[in-house]
């Protein structure tokens, strides 16, 4: 009988990437892969360790596989990610339990690192974090139709508040006929929705060919049979340049949707947090986006409570939400990291004024939000077909200008069966919080 393996991937979709490669190891070793960790044999989790919710969330889902283990349930424990990649020698400490700690540049070794393990000796190791594969074949866990494309790894931004640079590496990207050659292999298994992701995808190819090549990775990428939907996360405004939001605007398979992290708008707070862009340069963006491309989804997220911050310059952040109307906007209150410059920044604001700010933003965000789907009533919108949930009697999907897992959906109706992946037309009669109701109109796959 194959010993069963359970994979738990928390945190981010740069992260789940990582965990498919491992998979793909796994499975090519004769590994049996199930989907629950209570089920397996060896559970294997990849953390995240980016703020403290992140920690904490790793944290209990370590204790409840430690938990099993006592239980007999699972027999052996792994640890890898940035959870243990930041604490190391820390991390095995706490948790005697795992069979194996390790750091993100061992993954490649998983297979090695599982056969001492069943062994019974028990794995610290950690390497070079640079020597995480930029490549390497996966097993996709997400929907059957669309995928994750990394293009690059590490983050060279620094930003005050931020710990990737230290946990990841600096900005690494993967060469562009890597790429094409990921997305087609995609494409030829039935991905028709690909994601592009990096810690900054708009810095893509600075280090191997001298300058941003985003532009031209996404014409190449379009150029690929079977791909419907291109999306592009995490784009820095700094690197927004006119020709790539000329390729954006002219690409049909180019969702107009761009995930811009901009974090703050009042000039002193942005210095602070080594950001590259000024108020009235992000002012100035967000005006040119919409203007050349009208129907254009832009998503941003905001952190409020870092050191410093004044109640006049929350309310100017707060007013900043108000006049820019982002179509999609999670606000998170400032966590301090140590090791961060930040973290030692002066003052630093109680937890409870934070999260109050974050809430306002939230609060504010979620009327606008609500005027914007609003707006939608009446219209008629190309979706992708998700599932059926079978307690609303009803299709679920999402539109163009929604992003899996962050943004909202669209539930829905058709007179005619429908499958998974499919694209339809749906028209909107209704709104529910976040997300939209509507019939399908066309019932054949949108062209």
């Amino acid at each position: 009988m194959p010993i069963k393996i359970g994979m738990v991937s928390l945190g981010c979709s740069k992260n789940l990437v990582d965990s498919e490669r491992m998979l793909y190891k796994l499975r090519q070793r004769g590994y049996e892969l199930v989907t629950e960790p209570g089920l397996s044999d060896i559970a294997v989790v990849n953390t995240c360790g980016f703020i403290q919710s992140a920690k904490e969330e790793a944290i209990e889902t370590i204790l409840e596989l430690v938990t099993l283990k006592n239980e007999g349930t699972i027999k052996k424990i792994i640890i890898t990610g940035c959870l243990s990649e930041r604490y190391r020698d820390e991390m095995a400490k706490e948790f005697p339990e795992a069979d194996a700690v390790i750091g993100i540049g061992k993954n490649d070794d998983i297979v090695d690192v599982i056969d001492h393990v069943l062994a019974d000796e028990r794995v610290i190791e950690f390497g070079n974090k640079l020597d995480l594969s930029l490549t390497g074949s996966r097993i996709v866990s997400t929907l059957p139709f669309f995928a994750y494309l990394k293009i690059a790894e590490g983050c060279s931004n620094c930003c005050t508040y931020c710990a990737i640079p230290y946990i990841r590496g600096r900005f690494r990207s993967v060469p562009m006929e890597d790429v094409i050659a990921e997305a087609k292999w995609l494409a030829e298994n039935g991905y028709t929705e690909l994601i592009v992701i990096a810690q900054d995808s708009t810095r893509y190819g600075e280090d191997l060919y001298g300058k941003s090549v985003l532009p031209e990775l996404l014409k190449e990428l379009c150029r690929i049979e079977g791909i419907h939907w291109i999306r592009v996360l995490y784009c820095y405004p700094e690197r927004i340049t006119d020709e790539l939001i000329d390729v954006i605007a002219s690409e049909d398979k180019i969702v107009k949707y761009l995930d811009i992290p901009i974090q703050h708008c009042n000039d002193d707070i942005l210095r602070k947090m080594n950001r590259k862009s000024s108020k009235e340069e992000l002012t100035a963006l967000i005006k040119k986006l919409r203007e050349k491309i009208p129907e254009i989804t832009i998503r941003t997220t905001l952190i409020t409570g870092f050191p410093g911050e004044t109640q006049e310059m929350f309310e100017e952040l707060a007013e900043f939400v108000k006049e820019m109307r982002f179509e999609r906007l999670g606000c998170f209150a400032y966590s301090q990291e140590e090791g961060t410059p930040a973290a030692s920044f002066e003052p630093q604001l109680d937890e409870e004024v934070k999260a109050h700010r974050a809430d306002i933003i939230m609060e504010q965000q979620q009327l606008i939000s609500e005027e914007m789907n609003a707006q939608k009533l009446g219209g008629t919108f190309e979706a992708v077909v998700e599932g059926f949930d079978k307690w609303a009697e009803c299709y679920f999907g999402r539109m163009a200008c929604d992003a899996p897992d962050i943004d909202g959906k669209v539930f829905f109706t058709s007179d005619s069966k429908l499958e998974i992946g499919q694209y339809v037309r749906i028209k909107i009669n209704d709104t529910l919080d976040y997300d939209l109701i509507g019939e399908v109109t066309e019932d054949e796959s949108a062209k």
